[in-house]
């Protein structure tokens, strides 16, 4: 009993080891600059990359935008995609209680009451008569499978991987949602700017076929001028309407992101003027960005999962030790029940030890690490997407700057030129070809800013979503979870005693064997 007890504090490997952090100092192959390009416009600061620096967790609230965080927490309450994936962590971690009752011994009452007639001539006694009677039955039954080779803890353990991959899938559904919202609001805001453009060219374009109508009375310009001019009022006029679609769409995805109906009202909205531009940008060290990605660390929980896998097929391999009990009463009498005279019991022991299958449990096992194979590529091309996205975000806001501070420029120009010509134009000076043109530049420039200040708050907020969000900082109660589970990792597994299959690479696949347990036995080191 004494070495079974040993042997019970030993599990198969491989012990789940978590993998290094890439060797990288950067994000980009050419160093950033200390801040980006400035422009006198509306989100048209200088922001500084500063390397190291935490992110906080309500990260959306360096935007300085109070119906921004209102809606942000609305969304965070009522997104039913969230709700889903707290359901989906809920469910894993009951999972994982249920997977832990395994450790423990099953405990069954038993009763039952029997009426039967028997014959004496099964027993080969032909003259005697068949004898009618109930048998009553109660009774306690123990069962306890010895986990000697750690095959029921490799499988809670697998079971306490997949609740740590719901519970970073729900930190990534939450920093998805965040930056979403954030994104959407920024591109209502954009498309308001983009309707207002539109409707002061459009008003433009009517003031100046009332003067060219007016001309056309006095004899002072053309019919053709006025067509002319009718015909660029009705193809501004058509470029509201694409516009208003939009934002249409975008205030029912707000809606939805929210879990409202798009009939329901919103009451914020947003303007590009009142939102403020994070002037530092929190940079976090590529070393911690492995530790911070939920998504990274998701695919390292489904990682983890695959390896305590191997470890499941591979106690399956091994003899498997069954103790059972059994005490109760059994009579054919209910008053005789209870009593010393209608005692029984049983005590047992079982030993099953897998000699040929077929090859199915061998081939069981090497599918688990051909899974462990398939998670761990998952899990080099989940980090390498995650530098990708940092590396795109930073280079994107480098740009985006500098797009925002020629858009305004060409904006100013644009307006003044505009001036100009309609100065020029009513003093008989200019054109009217010059003013048209003026007017349909001015209006490019209009639509071109709005959309560039958007373009540039959407990737601030695209950086901090690609660096992680800052879900580690939070003090909502929700989220402590996956804060503590990660200062804790890896202690259980740190007093597990482990027998792997292959010293050198405990997922490396055994050789062709027939005899699935017998070759298994030959390679373990205790």
């Amino acid at each position: 009993m004494t070495v079974m007890l040993l042997a019970s504090s030993c599990a198969v490997g491989p012990d789940f080891l978590r993998p290094a952090a890439p060797d990288a100092t950067g994000y980009t192959e050419n160093a950033l600059p200390e801040k980006t390009a400035s422009a006198d416009t509306a989100g048209g600061a200088a922001q500084a990359f500063v390397s190291g620096r935490d992110i906080p967790a309500e990260w959306w609230r360096l935007f300085s935008s109070p119906p921004l965080d209102t809606l942000i927490e609305q969304a965070l309450k009522a997104n039913p995609d969230l709700q889903a994936a707290e359901a989906s962590l809920r469910q894993a971690q009951e999972n994982v209680y249920a997977g832990e009752g395994a450790l423990f011994p099953a405990v069954n009452a038993n009763g039952d009451v029997t009426r039967e007639k028997f014959s004496p001539a099964a027993f080969g006694n032909t003259g005697a008569p068949a004898s009618l009677f109930t048998l009553y039955n109660a009774s306690v039954s123990v069962s306890y499978g010895i986990d000697i080779f750690g095959g029921t803890r490799r499988e809670l353990e697998a079971l306490e991987a997949q609740e740590e991959y719901q519970r970073f899938q729900l930190e990534a559904a939450q920093l998805t949602l965040a930056a979403n919202v954030v994104t959407a609001s920024v591109q209502e805001a954009a498309l308001r700017a983009e309707v207002k453009a539109a409707q002061d060219i459009v008003e433009i374009e009517q003031n100046q076929l009332n003067v060219l109508q007016e001309q056309l009375r006095l004899g002072a310009v053309a019919k053709t001028a006025v067509l002319a001019q009718e015909a660029a009022l009705a193809q501004a006029q058509t470029a509201l309407p694409p516009l208003q679609k939009q934002l249409s769409q975008q205030h029912n995805q707000l809606a939805a992101l929210t879990g409202h109906l798009p009939s329901e009202k919103l009451e914020e909205e947003f303007d590009l003027t009142a939102l403020h531009l994070p002037e530092e940008l929190p940079v976090s060290l590529p070393s911690q960005l492995v530790e911070q990605r939920p998504d990274i660390r998701a695919a390292e929980a489904q990682l983890h999962a695959a390896s305590a896998a191997i470890g499941v097929a591979t106690a399956a391999m091994l003899p498997q030790i069954t103790l059972s009990g059994n005490y109760g009463w059994e009579t054919t009498r209910f008053s005789q029940m209870f009593t010393p005279s209608s005692n029984i019991w049983s005590l047992g022991a079982g030993l099953v030890q897998p000699i040929f299958h077929g090859g199915e449990l061998l081939h069981e096992r090497r599918a688990a690490v051909a899974a462990y194979d398939k998670a761990a590529a998952q899990y080099r091309s989940t980090v390498l997407q995650a530098f990708r996205n940092v590396a795109d975000s930073l280079r994107a806001l480098q740009y985006d700057a500098d797009t925002l501070a020629a858009e305004a420029g060409a904006e100013r120009a644009a307006a003044d030129n505009l001036e100009l010509a309609q100065a020029q134009f009513k003093a008989g000076a200019s054109s009217y070809l010059a003013l048209l043109d003026a007017q349909r530049t001015y209006g490019q420039t209009r639509i071109a800013l709005a959309a560039a200040q958007a373009t540039r708050f959407a990737d601030t907020a695209a950086l901090f979503q690609s660096l992680g969000g800052g879900w580690w900082n939070s003090t909502n109660p929700a989220n402590r979870g996956a804060i503590a589970q990660d200062q804790n990792k890896n202690i259980d597994a740190d007093k597990l005693c482990t027998v792997d299959v292959n010293e050198t690479d405990p997922v490396q696949p055994l050789g062709s064997q027939d005899q699935d347990s017998q070759d298994l036995l030959g390679e373990q080191k205790p």
